[in-house]
């Protein structure tokens, strides 16, 4: 596609907004973009459009800790929350240097749109600290996260926003946050968090979640485009717990992973890639460089590869205006949050791919820890069969439905997601009305 052909399919997509596109990689403003464009297709009230473009809350918190060589030092959180009128705020907690308040607002909205499109009773929340768990002690990480939660403490709990693990945070710091909840209230508080270790309330299917759910859709997907699952060709980047899970599970029904990434580069066999082996060499190796029996390319090649499917499972805007035209994948299958900017949607879809968006595509994570925080609060758990029985059923559906507004309002499955995930929210709204 034409540099001129690109920009025209950008204004497409709206067009009074086009200066907006000088920042690709800013999150909250790709976030609104898409969010902009289905809100005008579904003729959103100005006031409606007004409250649910806002957050409700956003907290900066200053976090002081002691380092283990005595010093002080003082960290900055955030916690925003999006949208509680389905139900509580629910979205993970990140320890990275790249967090930023732009990035805690769109992830937070995100979460809005992601639990509605699969239908569950939560509004969106995400939250952050910038600092860098590398060069910290597993002590100076346990003081971290218990000062971080006494201080958001006032505005989480079960009925009121339930964090979960998200980028360098897993079910240890889960258990701290449970903990430090619990000591303030005075009684144990399973349900304030999900993603907890089984032994403390985690449910059972959580960790494979989200790179199962990325299955359910890619399936679906292939059903769908009349393309068969068995000898299907996958190209998947990022190879944590999301993009590992998928290949894993995508494998053990057939299809064949013939790429794969992590932090040192990409690997590539076109006859195939065991994934069962991949994952203990990097057991044995941390990484993927050196793994036998499979090329090593960039993970721009990988991108770029000609598979029936590419998974991107890492981070943010790694498909952009400068690539796009590149990807010559038949079926995207986002398991991370906001792999393509929104520059680059118009492109990919003037070559006709089929996007399952990540407010979609990587909602098995979510829609889990709801069974987690649903089991927490009953006090009744399930086995796994039963938990992903459940999760299987409701990404189909929610499949579907996507699949069918998108049909209907003849746009693409990710602006199909965000009609559907506003429809809910602003019906909700309008049901319960405006409190003054």
């Amino acid at each position: 596609m034409t540099t001129a052909k690109a920009k025209k399919a950008q204004q497409l997509i709206h067009p009074d907004r086009d200066n907006r596109f000088s920042s690709e990689d800013n999150p909250f403003e790709a976030m609104m973009l898409r969010f902009d464009d289905a809100a005008r297709r579904l003729k959103l009230e100005p006031g409606l459009y007004k409250v649910l473009r806002a957050p409700e809350k956003q907290l900066i918190v200053s976090i002081p800790i002691m380092r283990d060589n005595g010093e002080i030092e003082v960290f900055t959180g955030f916690r925003v929350q999006h949208n509680t009128s389905r139900g509580p705020a629910k979205g993970g907690i990140r320890f990275d240097m790249a967090v930023s308040i732009d990035e805690v607002k769109a992830l937070a909205a995100w979460m809005t749109w992601k639990c509605a499109v699969v239908n569950l009773p939560f509004g969106g929340g995400k939250g952050g600290v910038i600092c860098d768990p590398s060069t910290m002690s597993m002590a100076e990480l346990e003081r971290l996260t218990r000062r971080y939660t006494a201080a958001i403490i006032d505005i989480i709990g079960p009925d009121q926003d339930v964090p979960a693990p998200d980028v360098n945070t897993n079910e240890r710091v889960m258990a701290w946050i449970m903990d430090t909840y619990s000591m303030h209230k005075r009684h144990t508080v399973t349900a304030v968090v999900t993603g907890k270790p089984i032994d403390m309330g985690g449910s059972q299917g959580r960790r494979d979640a989200t790179g199962r759910g990325c299955l359910v859709v890619t399936m679906r997907a292939l059903q769908r485009k009349k393309m068969k699952v068995q000898g299907a060709t996958v190209a998947v980047q990022g190879f944590g717990n999301v993009g590992a899970t998928a290949a894993r599970l995508m494998a053990e029904v057939g299809m064949k992973i013939v790429a794969v990434s992590d932090k040192s580069g990409a690997i590539h066999n076109p006859k195939g890639i065991d994934i069962a082996k991949a994952e203990q060499f990097i057991k044995a190796h941390t990484f993927l460089e050196g793994f036998p029996g499979a090329k090593p390319i960039s993970n721009e090649e990988l991108l770029a590869l000609p598979v029936d499917v590419l998974v991107p499972a890492a981070l943010e805007n790694v498909i952009t205006s400068k690539n796009a035209a590149k990807i010559r994948a038949k079926i995207i299958c986002e398991g991370a949050n906001g792999p393509t900017t929104a520059q680059a949607d118009a492109i990919l879809d003037a070559k006709g791919i089929y996007v399952i968006p990540d407010i979609l595509a990587n909602a098995g994570g979510v829609t889990v820890s709801y069974f987690e925080w649903v089991q927490d609060r009953g006090g009744y758990f399930w086995d796994e069969k039963t938990v992903n029985e459940r999760l299987e059923k409701i990404m189909i559906t929610s499949f579907d439905e996507v699949s069918e507004m998108s049909v209907k309002h003849k746009v693409s499955m990710r602006i199909g997601a965000y009609m559907l995930s506003i429809q809910r929210v602003a019906a909700m709204h309008r049901l319960r009305g405006l409190y003054a």
